[in-house]
């Protein structure tokens, strides 16, 4: 059974009574993430995150570890565009330590001076983990150009010297103002009482301060074109794609229908035309990320440097094709079963539950019922998907990013053009 409900202080909480578990996965979720920063603050919320595993004013780092160590927990936190989140996943019996601990991180968090500095060099060598591994690279970069000049282009970690010019004081005044009670929701899934937990919530969050700056930003525009690095690599890495839907746009499940038939499948037309029937990739695969206000449709393949244009030219006959002729009945049928699938086998634990949970109230601001997300995939019809790929996938609208070898040749901006005819 699910219950919400929205604290005095204007904390949201939200949870799923699952009695036939000895689990439980409880997690606070902040509504604010890297696109909410300034420039000069790129990276910041994520390096809070971090911060708030380095101590509180009464449990140190090794305190907080040894804590959830010893009641054999799950702890893990993480920072996106839009939100961040921290849970832990308990033996039912101590949830309430649990919620002690995630509260002691949320409200007291130490920010030492010297613990900053440490985790500067933590986080630049974060940084430099994405530099060298070009998969990840190729995102970024697409990202980057992709949204050019607009926050969600920026990349979460921030970069070298926003980082480096982090230090306590700021860090402090950036938590004050960010991690306020209207920002904030706790969500509880497994083994519990909702109303026993709402009163512990209360409580322990009773010293959260209630007002908040309002989010702001306008969508972003898209930037087309190519953007290419030169490594000392083997293989080339690309990654093209176009704007899509929003998180809460009435098309967003034609277009994950889209995607699962592009290339989020092993049957999808990508996986099978590019690696299946040519060999020209070991991995290739597409992705929808939704935002607020925004979304992104994009392609990854890795393959020899001399064969990305024929990998790129491949992936554009497959968005040509999805934008004139309708998917045939069979292959429909397919990509809503594997996508239904993979819903419901993802929801199946705690906590993926209590991540749901989360989700639906900072996107929906309510509980959208798994009979409805169902029932939603199963209504997309063919002519669903032929109207979204043609309003997705248009000139003036790809853009490319490449990571290869110094002597790749070269990808031009008049190798993405979308043919208009019909």
């Amino acid at each position: 059974m699910v219950r919400a409900e929205t604290l005095p202080s204007g904390l949201r909480l939200v949870t799923e009574s699952i009695p036939h578990v000895r689990s439980a996965a409880i997690g606070v979720w902040l509504t604010r993430g890297s696109r909410h920063e300034s420039d000069a603050d790129s990276g910041m919320a994520h390096f809070v995150e971090h911060m708030l595993f380095k101590g509180t004013h009464t449990r140190s780092a090794r305190d907080l570890a040894q804590q959830i160590d010893s009641i054999g927990g799950q702890v893990d936190a993480f920072t996106s565009k839009e939100y961040a989140g921290y849970y832990i996943k308990v033996l039912d019996e101590h949830l309430p330590l649990a919620l002690d601990i995630l509260s002691d991180m949320l409200l007291r968090p130490a920010l030492a001076p010297e613990e900053v500095a440490r985790e500067q060099g933590v986080v630049l060598e974060e940084i430099k983990m994405v530099e060298d591994a070009p998969d990840d690279l190729v995102h970024e970069m697409f990202a980057q150009h992709f949204w050019a000049q607009h926050p969600l282009g920026r990349p979460i970690l921030g970069t070298a010297e926003t980082v480096q010019a982090f230090s306590s004081a700021r860090l402090r005044e950036f938590f004050s103002r960010t991690y306020v009670a209207s920002n904030l929701v706790v969500a509880a899934a497994g083994r519990l009482d909702h109303d026993r937990l709402r009163d512990d919530v209360a409580k322990a969050f009773e010293s959260l301060s209630s007002p908040g700056e309002a989010a702001s930003g306008v969508p972003p525009h898209v930037t087309p074109g190519v953007v290419t690095r030169r490594k000392d690599i083997e293989q080339s890495h690309v990654c093209l794609g176009s704007p899509s839907v929003s998180q809460t746009h009435h098309d967003r499940h034609a277009a994950l229908v889209l995607n699962t038939i592009l290339g989020g499948s092993i049957s999808s037309r990508l996986f099978q035309h590019i690696r299946e029937d040519r060999g020209l990739a070991y991995a290739v695969f597409s992705n929808l990320a939704t935002y607020s206000d925004a979304g992104m449709l994009s392609v990854y393949a890795g393959c020899a440097a001399d064969k990305v244009e024929e990998v790129v030219a491949l992936t554009l006959a497959e968005l040509r094709t999805l934008r004139h002729e309708a998917v045939p009945a069979d292959e429909l049928r397919r990509a809503k079963d594997h996508l239904k699938g993979s819903v419901m086998l993802g929801l199946e634990n705690t906590s993926s539950r209590m991540s749901h949970l989360a989700r639906q109230e900072m996107c929906f601001g309510r509980q959208v019922t798994f009979d409805e997300i169902l029932a939603n995939i199963e209504a997309v019809g063919a002519d669903d998907v032929l109207r979204v790929a043609g309003e997705v996938f248009q000139d003036g609208a790809i853009a490319a990013s490449v990571v290869g070898p110094d002597a790749a040749p070269p990808l031009r901006a008049s190798q993405l053009v979308m043919e208009t005819h019909a």
